[in-house]
C-alpha cells in the first residue's frame, strides 16, 4: 500500500501488513497514514479492539489485528519466554520458569479487568508476602496480555494498562500457528528468504525451514540475483520494475524497513548507518523512489527533510505535498511527534541537503 494509497477500513489493513511495531503508538497511526486514505479509523479499532496491542513479533509492541492476536501469540510465545524467564534480569528475582507459570493463572485472573502497572506490582508483592523484582518485568512481556487504551492523540497514554487476552491457542497448535504465520508474512512481504523471516519473527531458521517444507504445494519459489531463494505466495504482488513509488515520510520502525534481513531493497550500508541507531531506533525516513533517501523531523515552521544524496525537482515537489498532509495530520493529534527521539540530531548528521517543508 505504498504505491497507492488505499480506501480499505484500519482493521484490514493492519490485516495486510500483518501487524505494525508500535512500541510509540504514534508510529502504528503514521504507518497507516502512509498506505491508507483514513488513519483516524485506528482510534475506534482500539477503543472496541478490533485492533489490539501486544509484545509480539521482535519482543516488541505490535498493533495487531484482534483475530489474529491468538496466532502469533501462540507462534512467537516460545521466543518470548526464552528472552524473559532465561533472562538475570528474572532469575535475580530467586524464581524459576516453573513458578511463573504456576503464578500466570493467579495474574491473569487480576488482569481479567485492565489494570496498571503499579497494581499488578502491589497484587505480586501481596501474593509473595514481599517483592519480587524481575517477575513482573518478564511477564509483562510473555504473559498473554494486552495494552489496553487510555486516551490521548494516539489512543495509548505513557502509563500502560494491561488486561488479559480473551482467546488463547494450545500449546498443539503452534506448529499451525507458524504456519500461518509463514503464510500471512510471505503475503505481505513477499518474495522472501529464510532469514527474511527470521528477521521479522525472531524465529529460528530450523523451525521456519520446516513451515516452509509443510507448506511446499502452497508457495512458489523464486531465485534472487545473487542465488538466494525466496518464497513467495502464488498471487503475490510483484510490480513492474518500472512502476513508479511516489515519495513517502515514514514514521520510526516502519515495517517496510524492518520486514527482510536483505537491507539492499530499500537502502545501502552507509544511509543504514544514519537513521538505524544502536539501540534499535529508526528515524522517521524518506522514501523516494521506493528507497530511503533521508531522514525528516518536525520543527516549529514545518517539516525538515534531510536528504542522504541530492533529490530531483519533482521529488522535492512530490516531498512537500506529503509534507503538508502530514503536517495536517499532526496538527489534530501530536505536531511535535517523536520530541523524546530530537537528540538523535544533536550532532551533525551526514546529509547532502537539508529543506523545511512549511
Amino acid at each position: 500500500m505504498l504505491l497507492a494509497r488505499e480506501a480499505v477500513p484500519v482493521t484490514d489493513a493492519v490485516r495486510r501488513l500483518l501487524g505494525l511495531q508500535a512500541q510509540t503508538a504514534a508510529s502504528a497511526y503514521l504507518s497507516l497514514w502512509n498506505r491508507v486514505f483514513d488513519p483516524a479509523g485506528l482510534d475506534q479499532a482500539f477503543a472496541d479492539r478490533t485492533v489490539v496491542r501486544a509484545t509480539l513479533l521482535r519482543i516488541t509492541l505490535h498493533a495487531v489485528a484482534a483475530d489474529d492476536h491468538p496466532m502469533l501469540q501462540n507462534a512467537v510465545l516460545r521466543i518470548l519466554r526464552a528472552a524473559r524467564l532465561g533472562d538475570r534480569r528474572f532469575t535475580v528475582s530467586g524464581l524459576t520458569a516453573a513458578d511463573a507459570d504456576e503464578f500466570l493463572p493467579v495474574l491473569l485472573a487480576f488482569t481479567a479487568t485492565s489494570r496498571s502497572a503499579a497494581e499488578i506490582d502491589r497484587m505480586i508483592t501481596e501474593h509473595f508476602g514481599g517483592e519480587r523484582r524481575g517477575l513482573w518485568w518478564a511477564l509483562r512481556t510473555c504473559a498473554p496480555l494486552l495494552r489496553t487504551p487510555t486516551g490521548g492523540p494516539w489512543s495509548f497514554g505513557r502509563e500502560d494498562t494491561f488486561l488479559t487476552a480473551p482467546e488463547l491457542l494450545p500449546v498443539e497448535r503452534r506448529d499451525a500457528s507458524t504456519r500461518e504465520l509463514v503464510n500471512r508474512y510471505l503475503a505481505a512481504y513477499g518474495p522472501a528468504s529464510i532469514a527474511d523471516m527470521g528477521q521479522f519473527t525472531l524465529l529460528p531458521a530450523r523451525i521456519l525451514r520446516e513451515a516452509v517444507r509443510s507448506l511446499a504445494d502452497q508457495l512458489v519459489e523464486l531465485t534472487a540475483f545473487d542465488g538466494t531463494r525466496l518464497y513467495d505466495v502464488p498471487d503475490g504482488l510483484l510490480p513492474d520494475e518500472e512502476t513508479p513509488a511516489p515519495p513517502r515520510l515514514l514514521g520510526m520502525w516502519d515495517n517496510v524497513l524492518l520486514a527482510h534481513a536483505d537491507r539492499t531493497r530499500f537502502t545501502t550500508a552507509e544511509h543504514r548507518k544514519v537513521f538505524a541507531r544502536m539501540n534499535g531506533d529508526l528515524l522517521p525516513t524518506v522514501l523516494v523512489d521506493g528507497r530511503v533517501a533521508g531522514i525528516w523531523r518536525i520543527v516549529p515552521s514545518g517539516v525538515e527533510v534531510s536528504a542522504f544524496h541530492p533529490i530531483g525537482a519533482a521529488d522535492w515537489s512530490g516531498l512537500a505535498a506529503e509534507a503538508a498532509g502530514l503536517a495536517e495530520f499532526l496538527a489534530e493529534r501530536d505536531p511535535a511527534v517523536y520530541r523524546r527521539h530530537a537528540h538523535w540530531w544533536d550532532k551533525p548528521l551526514p546529509v547532502a541537503e537539508t529543506r523545511i517543508l512549511p
